[in-house]
């Protein structure tokens, strides 16, 4: 499988595109591993995330998995449409079913996410 070289991933199968500020979704990997998504729980916009940390959850038929935030940062954008529609993200995850954005509050941790041959090279081992 390929990935998008114009974004950045995690160990975790979130991807992040850098800009005036980092739109947030998840992988192919991740929609193929959950199957048929039925329900994604996003923060606020407004909150606080912490790198690593928990910032929401998606359910699929299969099971409930959290999704983990890939900087550290305010959420200044949230992708309501996913509420109503969670089936996006099977359909067009790296387009319009990214899930947040977030406004960094140290552009450092950016490089210390995975480079698109790096993820391939993680998703290749499972």
């Amino acid at each position: 499988m390929t990935y998008p070289t114009d974004l950045r991933y995690t160990n975790d199968h979130e991807w992040l595109k850098t800009g005036a500020t980092c739109v947030v979704g998840i992988t192919r990997f991740a929609v193929d591993q959950l199957g048929d998504i039925t329900l994604v729980d996003l923060p606020r916009e407004g909150d606080l995330v912490t790198k690593g940390q928990r910032f929401g959850t998606i359910e699929s038929v299969k099971s409930v998995s959290d999704l983990y935030a890939p900087v550290s940062g305010k959420v200044t954008k949230v992708n309501g449409a996913l509420k109503d529609s969670p089936e996006l993200v099977n359909q067009d995850c790296y387009g319009a079913a990214w899930m947040i954005e977030i406004e960094p509050s140290d552009t450092g941790e950016l490089d210390e996410l995975l480079s698109p041959e790096a993820y391939t090279a993680l998703t290749a081992e499972h």
